[in-house]
Parts: C-alpha cells; structure tokens; sequence
C-alpha cells in the first residue's frame, strides 16, 4: 500500500505542469507550456499550482474535453430569457463554461471582435463561435468536441462567477463619463444548421 501512495506521489510529482491564461478579450486557453510576457491573467494548474476550483477532479473525459475546447458563454446582463435558458443547457448537460457578461460598451465592442456581432448568448468551444440559442446546434458541436451528454461534474463542483468580457481599472472607470447601456439584444433562435456533420474547431 505505502509503495502505490509512493509512486502516485512520484507519478504525480513528474507530470507536466498545466496553465491556464484568460487573454485581454476574455478567451480561456489551457496550455502545457509556460506562456511567455505578461499577456492574460496566467493560472498554474496541476500539482505544484493552485488549481481553480472549478478544475479540480474533474473525470478524465471531460478533462480532456475541457483542456482541447473549452467552453465561453457570452450573455448580456438583466432581462435575457435566451441567454438564461443557454446557461440551462449547459448546466443541464455538466458543461464546465466560463461565462462572460455584456456590463459596459467596451464589453459589447469586444463581444463584436470575438463573434462578428452583438448577440447574445454566444457560445464559444475552442475557436468555434455560435450566435444565437439554437440547442440542437449547440448538443452537435458539444457532442462533436467530446464532452459527454449527461453531467459527470461532481457533487461539489462550483461554476466561476460570471465576469465582464473586458479587464476595466478603477481609475479608468472613475474617469470615463456615463456612457449608454451597450446595444446589445437578445438574439432570436437560429433554424438548425444545414450541415451538423461540417463542425469545424
């Protein structure tokens, strides 16, 4: 018995660190290899890191799932039934999904770089972007990118709170005048697409 604990430890201990960066415009990516500059906000995960709690104990399939396309949900804040049922969804199906939110017109502008529009919900997975609540659609690409079909987050997983899409300094909020709520507006539901079998990551 004290040998396994020992070559767990061991096994453990020569596993190849894990980080995860956030960039400037939101996107999560997990990589193996340290990232170099000061560019996103870089979180160790593994053994020798803090893992977020989120990340930890994940089962091996949706670990792997997660590590190749991770998964953003873009919603607007207050009254958004779409963006509310696709946060549903995804809860439903044990989706581990950084959510950001629409707060500022910097928000919406970034929303824009990243999708091609200001919908909302927007769903990320890896670098493919879906505008619009379209559930069938969205099982297709999930399906497609590995993640298993019912939950096998555990009990005591948390999701992250929801974040703005952009970093705003204090200084900088204080010193811009009032600004207009962003347009942004609820997207209508999307017909299916045409092609599921062309997914594209």
């Amino acid at each position: 018995m004290l040998l396994a604990l020992v070559a767990a430890a061991s096994a453990q201990a020569q596993a190849p660190a894990q980080y995860k960066v956030i960039g400037a415009d939101g996107k999560v990516t997990y990589t193996d290899r340290a990232p170099a500059g000061s560019e996103g906000k870089v979180t160790a995960i593994g053994s020798r890191g803090a893992a977020p709690s989120g990340d930890v104990a994940l089962p091996l399939e949706l670990r792997q799932a997660v590590a190749r396309y991770p998964v953003t949900l873009y919603v607007m804040v207050g009254n958004c039934d779409p963006c509310e049922a696709a946060r549903q969804l995804l809860r439903q199906r044990g989706i581990p999904v950084t959510e950001k939110q629409v707060q500022s017109p910097e928000d919406s502008e970034a929303l824009e770089r990243i999708s091609g529009g200001r919908d909302a919900p927007t769903l990320s997975i890896g670098s493919q972007t879906l505008r619009g609540l379209a559930p069938s659609v969205w099982n297709s690409y999930l399906d497609a990118a590995g993640y298993p079909r019912e939950s096998r987050l555990p009990a005591t997983y948390q999701y992250p709170p929801a974040t703005p899409i952009t970093e705003r300094r204090e200084a900088v909020a204080k010193a811009a005048a009032p600004r207009a709520a962003p347009a942004v507006e609820a997207a209508a539901t999307p017909a299916p697409a045409a092609n599921p079998a062309g997914i594209k990551f």
